[in-house]
């Protein structure tokens, strides 16, 4: 399952900063980053029973546009949302995307908030919001905006 958070803020995210929220919410990690001159490009954050890979995007030297236009087409689709509008536009105005994905196939209540909670402080740190397949959009603070039919 993967979990995408669409940022509109050209500003980087501190991996540190994660490390602590993370660490404040009772999720131990041991966090491991790589970048170059743009920043952190991946990462990854470990746990004792999994681990989740962190890529991070930008739209002005990633090819994403694409990618970006597809959420949006297909968000407008989704007209039985009051927020699908604005999820679409969001998705077009996105300068970061972020892709979180868990390693290996234990799916556990810890790797399941880890991921939860990352893509929350991610999304609220890069003006964004964050999508889960097979679930749907949220907002930073964890707010449903649209449910994704399967």
């Amino acid at each position: 399952m993967w979990y995408r958070v669409f940022g509109r803020s050209e500003s980087e995210p501190s991996p540190a900063a994660l490390a602590e929220h993370l660490h404040a919410a009772g999720v131990f990690v041991e966090p491991h980053f790589k970048g170059d001159d743009l920043g952190w490009t991946s990462g990854e954050l470990r746990l004792p029973n999994g681990t989740v890979e962190i890529q991070r995007y930008l739209t002005k030297h990633d090819d994403l546009r694409d990618d970006l236009n597809a959420y949006a087409a297909q968000l407008e689709t989704c007209d039985y949302s009051p927020n699908s509008t604005m999820l679409m536009q969001h998705a077009i105005q996105t300068k970061q995307l972020i892709t979180l994905s868990q390693s290996g196939d234990a799916v556990e209540a810890t790797v399941e908030r880890l991921l939860e909670v990352t893509c929350r402080f991610l999304a609220a740190a890069t003006d964004g919001v964050y999508q889960i397949d097979g679930r749907g959009w949220f907002a930073a603070s964890g707010e449903m905006l649209l449910r994704e039919h399967p």
